[in-house]
């Protein structure tokens, strides 16, 4: 693909200045309406001899004794090593207001040298919040998201057969202590905090009731007085704020990813008039031993000479392209475009843009 067409689609990917209205609920989040994560050790069984070596885990022995202990078989003293069993984490989240008796996912992953989860069912496995208290119960059959192969010589993985979820795999056991109705006051947190958004959401709910009832802290958050709304609960103040339309104001930005080549750039990106040049320089270095032996009935040894042969290339040609003063996303995809090189080295270059401070935008590498 060449890095037209990436940037083009960067173009058509990115979000711009002026988005269009987008609903509350998608750009804040209220207060004490979160989720919190549950994290268990468990046990996965009934795998096809891909379990635990128990030699190299040792907890997996400890814990199945455990196990057969608390069903009422003793296994003091006695040595067995299944092949079948992998000691696991298991982590979920507890959505907000979830009641004894609703079911969530959770994900298992083995922290044993188990080849593969696939098959397995995890037992009865208790899920811990950060205060230690256990909201959930775990235990059901593991759906793995790969597969692996292994021969005499070779092994073949596709996927991470060490991984998998369990689709309402939990069941909640005790739920979150928390009085939404008790709350007089509404913080709502931006996900991204900007003082001309807070701003807008500011106006946009006291327009929505007709009366002050929002008040912009910072950038990062508008709260709410309850009362104000007149509304006949909390409850029913969100419904109502929640699908308000607000325009978000977002920050120029470009972001890379340097692993894919994956370049982002927004439609606000400015840079200012640069000349911009891309030589290309290529090192090549082989080795070639060279095995010399002694003459016939002399009195030697066989050695091994080295012989390296490097060399250094220049493209002769300099490719220059310039940007022009206050170029917009287009005009940069334009001038970029005429330099004709990969996607990596337009990472670099824009680098250098930015370093050179010709580039108006925050640049995120990932």
């Amino acid at each position: 693909m060449s890095i037209f067409r990436l940037l083009a689609l960067a173009f058509l990917l990115a979000l711009p200045a002026n988005a269009g209205e987008i609903r509350l609920k998608d750009l804040v989040d209220f207060d004490g309406v979160r989720g919190n994560d549950l994290i268990g050790y468990g046990l996965v069984v009934g795998l096809n001899g891909t379990g635990d070596g128990l030699r190299n885990s040792p907890f997996t022995e400890d814990m199945l004794s455990n196990v057969l202990e608390r069903l009422g078989v003793n296994v003091t003293g006695e040595q067995f090593r299944p092949k079948n069993v992998a000691a696991v984490f298991v982590t979920a989240s507890l959505p907000p207001f979830s009641r004894v008796g609703s079911q969530i996912d959770v994900t298992v992953s083995a922290i044993g040298d188990s080849k593969s989860l696939l098959g397995g069912t995890l037992i009865m496995t208790p899920l811990n919040a950060a205060d230690g208290q256990i909201y959930a119960v775990a235990q059901g059959t593991v759906l793995a998201g790969g597969a692996s192969v292994e021969g005499e010589a070779a092994s073949v993985v596709r996927g991470v057969p060490t991984s998998g979820v369990i689709p309402s795999g939990a069941r909640v056991e005790k739920e979150i202590d928390f009085d939404l109705s008790s709350l007089s006051r509404l913080r709502l947190a931006l996900r991204e905090p900007d003082f001309t958004t807070a701003g807008r959401i500011e106006t946009a709910v006291n327009r929505e009731f007709r009366r002050p009832v929002a008040v912009m802290r910072d950038s990062g958050t508008v709260e709410l007085d309850v009362a104000a709304t007149r509304a006949a609960s909390v409850a029913h103040a969100i419904e109502r704020v929640e699908n308000i339309l607000v325009t978000p104001e977002r920050r120029a930005r470009v972001v890379v990813d340097q692993r894919s080549g994956t370049i982002v750039l927004g439609d606000d990106v400015r840079i200012s008039r640069v000349a911009v040049s891309q030589g290309n320089l290529t090192l090549r270095i082989e080795e070639a031993p060279l095995v010399v032996q002694p003459n016939p009935f002399a009195n030697g040894r066989t050695v091994v000479v080295p012989r390296t042969t490097a060399a250094l290339e220049e493209d002769e040609g300099i490719k220059l392209a310039e940007v022009p003063e206050g170029a917009s996303l287009s005009q940069v995809v334009a001038g970029l475009n005429a330099l004709g090189v990969s996607p990596r080295d337009m990472i670099d270059i824009l680098k250098t843009i930015k370093a050179a401070g010709a580039l108006h935008a925050e640049f995120v590498v990932r």
